[in-house]
């Protein structure tokens, strides 16, 4: 039987599976041994339990994400008591079947669903304008450099999750794109940006920070220019990367952390991402707790300096963000691991749909540039209903 047909029995089925993207097209994982929903008390046993196996198979790993509640507690940030529709913080999943697919593989539903398109913003305009006005008086203080005001677009539809990521990939076929389906939930998304890939003891992570978007005069050639000529995305992205090297720093030897590639131009549907690559190499006896608690949350994704800006986000945020920000990934028996940064995400829960953004405030920014680059980010995703 054909991957493709594997593929849509599995589906069909209603078995729990997780697509993610590969080198070559995309890895199918199913059969699930184990489910581990994890929580703030058992968090900690997931990542620091050993494997002693000596020879390892394609499907020693465990596959899942960790919310951004989850990896805020793991740190020791407290997230204060927010509008929630509970969840879970983090599932990792243990796969018995790996199946290779390409970037081409097909899928039509055979459920024709009508979708809701209209959405609601959970912040309008006006609220999104206090909102940066009081976090620019934290900037001029001092207080953060740069903060990433999230914004969340909700409504409620029945979806065929896979129908979705087919379209999805053909349109915005993105470096860390991934869908998980369970029985009562789905995630689709179209996520660019690696924070960890770790080999042996070598490491990289690869900072996104700087957006703009794309038109019939904006080609990648002049996204270029428009970045290296722009103060404030000039700024943004330094302070990133800055921030990134010092997190990897903490985990790796001394003068190994260096810019593989620095600020190039990353092309999608909708917009043109600036893009650097850092890489490392490890400490003697550094362990995966140790770089999950260093890298997570992603940098590029909150402000800078993190920890600060994190306890001024949940502070000022009344939204529980629950995937996003947070990172999709695997750990290998073998101690090897990838993980993204989970943005560009649908996550369709009780048959609640909800895309969370966010852009990044400095201080030269301006509000309504900001709040309408949040819609560019999500309108791939958003189109999806239409």
């Amino acid at each position: 039987m054909s991957s493709q047909n594997q593929l849509t029995n599995i589906h069909n089925s209603g078995k729990s599976y997780i697509i993610y993207k590969s080198t070559k097209g995309f890895d199918l994982f199913t059969n699930f041994s184990k489910k581990i929903i994890l929580t703030n008390k058992n968090i900690n046993n997931f990542l620091t339990k050993k494997n002693k196996k000596k020879k390892y198979k394609n499907t020693d790993l465990f596959i899942g994400f960790f919310g951004y509640e989850l990896l805020n507690n793991l740190i020791e940030i407290k997230v204060p008591k927010q509008k929630n529709i509970n969840f879970p913080k983090g599932i990792f999943y243990k796969p018995e079947k790996k199946i290779n697919l390409t970037n081409n593989f097909r899928y039509e539903t055979v459920n024709k669903l009508k979708f809701n398109d209209n959405f609601k913003l959970n912040i309008n305009k006006k609220s999104y304008t206090k909102i940066f006005k009081k976090f620019k008086k934290k900037i001029k203080s001092g207080e953060t450099y740069q903060i990433k005001i999230c914004t969340k677009y909700k409504t409620h539809s029945k979806i065929d999750p896979l129908d979705f990521f087919s379209r999805l990939s053909k349109t915005n076929l993105a470096p860390e794109a991934f869908m998980i389906k369970d029985k009562n939930f789905s995630i689709i998304s179209c996520s660019p940006e690696n924070l960890i890939t770790k080999k042996g003891t070598s490491i990289t992570t690869k900072p996104i920070a700087g957006t703009v978007k794309k038109t019939r005069n904006m080609n990648k050639t002049k996204a270029l220019r428009y970045f290296r000529k722009n103060i404030k995305e000039t700024k943004e992205h330094n302070m990133i990367v800055d921030m990134e090297r010092n997190d990897l720093s903490r985990v790796c030897d001394i003068n190994t952390v260096k810019l593989s590639r620095e600020k190039v131009v990353e092309e999608y549907k909708d917009l043109f991402h600036y893009v650097s690559l850092i890489k490392g190499k490890l400490k003697k006896n550094i362990k995966n707790i140790d770089i999950i608690k260093s890298m997570m949350p992603g940098g590029s994704v909150i402000g800078c300096p993190k920890i600060n800006t994190l306890n001024l986000l949940n502070n000022q945020e009344k939204d529980n963000r629950n995937i996003y920000t947070g990172s999709f990934g695997y750990i290998k028996f073998n101690g090897d691991m990838r993980f993204n940064i989970i943005i560009r995400s649908i996550l369709n829960f009780k048959h609640a749909s909800e895309i969370s953004v966010a852009s990044g405030v400095v201080v030269d920014s301006n509000p309504n540039h900001e709040f309408n680059e949040n819609y560019i980010k999500a309108k791939a995703l958003i189109d999806l209903f239409r």
